[in-house]
């Protein structure tokens, strides 16, 4: 049956009504002071020059007002200085592209999931499910040792599949970047679940012989988020530390973490999880400003270990067989729900224009005093920011953000697209999609990126971005070869 009432919310005149609001609220300042200064401008043609003469002479001016006023000026110029934030810059990164050898098409990873599972084809069919559904395609890829049945997770295995993404990374950004390895003052490495000694971070520091003197630090444990914990660390250093540059490396290595048991909740990140890496070069040099790709404009972080349900609701343990793997929680979802909800909060009035901040504060008031049953106003992020980075962690994330922030197909393209190329490839999923954009010629000059990432423990975080330049599409980099396959459909479900 057609509507009784004509659907008002897509009418395109109550359109044009919401953009001249959102106009006149974000320029309120503006459109005071204009008419204002007209009138005084107006008022000053209308004096004779006896008259602007007389006023000129009126205002007495001695010698001690003028030099008191010309101290008090350069004071708080001065104290406002040295008091700003440095500038962070973030120059230039590269991601890891895998060896073609490293491919596993559905096929091979359904057939060893078979061949390691023998006894087990409930746990065979599951996986199966999982796969159909994830929205992976059939290029993701997976480290030499996984590839052997059964798999091998050697510490000598582990440690090559890190030196080939982390070194590969490495030499991309020095290439890129022209940069050498003693211009490296600030080093951050973070892997959650390979943590082996020496440390990650000194082995790029022993591969690269970087200087003694270097800061190095070395994060794990701290889920898919870290990358963005580690930029957020990488600021910090930078505040303190004139005229340095930082090398952030966002990896995880898979070939110790397998799992090889039949626990379905341990089973899944099996079929999500693989390789990728990536290298970030940050500086506060202001001799980097003019080549800069990005501006770091704002990090929020949001940690939810308080609650145990959260805390638990990503956990590496052991089955009942003394395996060990992550266990995914049933009730993760709506943990990440929640941890969103506390970042936006935070991260809404630092970057909302002021239209949506007043819309969504008369709503609340309008909830408290009016009526209780009244729908919350979901601020438009589409208003602070041109793209959106989504952690690739699996198609209902992507899913569940494209539906809570009101997104558009086109605004969730680089998440979607990341995933099926590149699966779920942990902290550094936010670069492989930042270079989606680019490889797609979108990223123009003052465009504004918003990275939101999880990770386990439980946390939300946010990095916010301001371009630079308009940035050409790059011949290089991990989408060179394929970019123009994309962006592709992907079926709800892929039968196997």
């Amino acid at each position: 049956m057609p509507p009784i009432v004509p659907d008002f919310s897509t009418s395109v005149k109550l359109k044009y009504v919401k953009l001249g609001y959102q106009y006149l609220v974000n320029h309120i300042i503006t459109l005071t002071l204009i008419p204002l200064i007209i009138a005084i401008f107006l008022q000053v043609l209308r004096m004779g020059p006896d008259e602007i003469l007389n006023l000129w002479r009126s205002l007495h001016f001695d010698l001690l007002q003028i030099l008191c006023s010309s101290f008090f000026i350069i004071f708080v110029a001065t104290v406002y200085f040295m008091s700003k934030p440095r500038t962070i810059y973030l120059v230039d990164y590269a991601c890891f592209k895998p060896p073609v050898t490293c491919r596993v098409p559905f096929s091979t990873f359904m057939e060893h999931s078979r061949l390691i599972l023998t006894n087990n084809p409930k746990s065979v069919e599951f996986q199966m499910r999982i796969l159909e559904r994830s929205g992976l395609g059939e290029e993701t890829c997976l480290p030499p040792a996984i590839h052997y049945i059964p798999p091998k997770p050697t510490m000598e295995a582990a440690r090559g599949e890190a030196e080939l993404v982390i070194f590969s990374s490495m030499d991309a950004l020095f290439q890129k970047t022209g940069m050498k390895p003693k211009d490296i003052d600030i080093l951050i490495v973070n892997c959650s679940l390979f943590s082996p000694t020496p440390s990650l971070s000194a082995m790029v520091i022993n591969k690269y012989k970087l200087r003694s003197n270097i800061k190095s630090f070395n994060l794990s444990g701290m889920g898919c988020s870290a990358g963005l914990i580690s930029i957020d660390l990488a600021r910090d250093l930078l505040q303190v530390h004139p005229n340095s540059n930082a090398v952030v490396v966002s990896t995880e290595i898979i070939t110790p973490n397998y799992y090889q048991g039949n626990e379905r909740a341990m089973l899944l990140p099996n079929c999500l999880f693989r390789m990728g890496g990536a290298a970030i070069l940050l500086s506060n040099r202001r001799s980097e400003r003019h080549r800069a790709k990005y501006r770091l404009v704002h990090v929020v972080r949001t940690h939810k270990g308080a609650d145990d349900k959260a805390y638990r609701c990503v956990f590496e343990e052991q089955d009942k067989e003394g395996k060990v793997g992550i266990s995914l929680s049933k009730d993760l979802m709506a943990i990440a729900g929640e941890a969103l909800k506390s970042n936006i909060t935070t991260i809404g009035p630092l970057v909302l224009p002021a239209s949506e901040q007043l819309l969504f504060l008369l709503t609340l008031i309008g909830r408290k005093i009016v009526n209780p049953k009244w729908k919350p106003y979901i601020p438009d992020f589409k208003q602070a920011f041109e793209h959106f980075c989504i952690h690739a962690g699996g198609r209902a994330v992507i899913d569940e953000l494209q539906k809570n922030l009101q997104l558009s197909a086109e605004h969730v393209e680089a998440s979607r697209m990341t995933l099926h190329r590149w699966g779920n490839t942990s902290s550094s999923s936010l670069w492989y999609e930042l270079a989606y954009i680019e490889a797609k010629g979108r990223m123009k000059k003052g465009d504004r990126i918003w990275q939101i990432a999880f990770g386990s423990g439980f946390k939300c975080n946010s990095a916010v971005w301001k371009c630079n330049k308009t940035i050409k599409t790059p011949l290089d980099g991990p989408w060179a070869d394929c970019i123009h396959r994309y962006p592709v459909h992907i079926p709800d479900v892929v039968k196997l």
